[in-house]
């Protein structure tokens, strides 16, 4: 194990290493630059007389990396660590954290062409069905999403993950940011600059997932032909089902999915507010 010194951490902050992961790995991970400079930011909100921490402000103490996982070998996936963050009292938050990065998450609805224009009849929602063994499933019904890549944008990475998995070529330009739609037009004066996404489980994870729409109206018989369909990249060892799930029974069929009740009240919110 080896220890460093935070760049331009004022007070200086300790990081200890675990024995396969460098100084230069960590500090080029993406998930850990994003985390940190969005962590240092908050805590310097604390300067504010009206923050409710001004009197005993924290400060991020030592930072301790517990392990890491590896994809394909070289690249950091995932990055387990444990954040010392108190104030001079001795009073400590939380600070397990489960590094990952940000994710894209797509609300594909479709709809036969023979339908009405404008029409809200027969919509539906893809859903992938696939194992995810941490939650202890073979067959959990989710909203399409994957983790953001080098693939430059968000929009991008959506549109990606969107072709890997549903076999669907979709221009980014198609998609709507339903997540930065509401948070641009949210009221609050927010000092922490967190990232544009939904958090699916901020006490323990980073991870934040900007939520996309794209509406097409496509033939019938395709539509048909979707359901069931094997999907996903074996070579990674995807193993997707296709799910059309009718747009007013989504909460329910994938009310497991944090993305699916996130993209559902998204759309229904901003359609309520006629910006979709």
């Amino acid at each position: 194990m080896s220890t460093f010194t935070l760049p331009n951490s004022n007070p200086q902050i300790a990081v200890h290493l675990t024995s396969d992961l460098s100084q230069e790995q960590l500090l080029s991970f993406p998930a850990f630059k994003t985390w940190i400079s969005t962590l240092q930011h908050s805590l310097s909100t604390q300067q504010n007389k009206s923050h409710t921490f001004h009197s005993a402000p924290y400060k991020l103490r030592t930072i301790e990396i517990q392990s890491v996982d590896f994809f394909g070998g070289k690249r950091i996936g995932f990055v387990k660590l444990k954040a010392e963050v108190s104030n001079d009292k001795g009073e400590k938050l939380p600070g397990s954290v489960f590094l990952r990065g940000g994710s894209v998450g797509m609300f594909l609805i479709l709809q036969p062409d023979d339908v009405p224009f404008k029409s809200e009849d027969e919509k539906h929602v893809i859903l992938t069905m696939q194992p995810r063994i941490p939650a202890g499933s073979l067959s959990l019904a989710e909203l399409p999403a994957g983790m953001l890549d080098d693939a430059g944008t968000f929009a991008g990475g959506a549109a990606k993950e969107i072709e890997e998995e549903t076999g669907l070529e979709v221009p980014a330009n198609e998609l709507t940011n339903m997540t930065e739609l509401a948070l641009s037009s949210a009221t609050s004066d927010d000092e922490e600059n967190l990232q544009q996404g939904v958090y699916p489980s901020p006490g323990g994870c980073d991870e934040f997932v900007p939520i996309f729409l794209w509406q097409k109206r496509i033939p019938r018989e395709q539509m048909n032909g979707w359901q069931g369909k094997l999907t996903g990249l074996r070579d990674h060892g995807e193993k997707i089902t296709l799910m059309l799930c009718p747009l007013e029974k989504v909460w329910r069929h994938g009310g497991r999915d944090a993305k699916v009740l996130a993209a559902w009240a998204l759309y229904e919110g901003l359609r309520e507010e006629g910006k979709l």
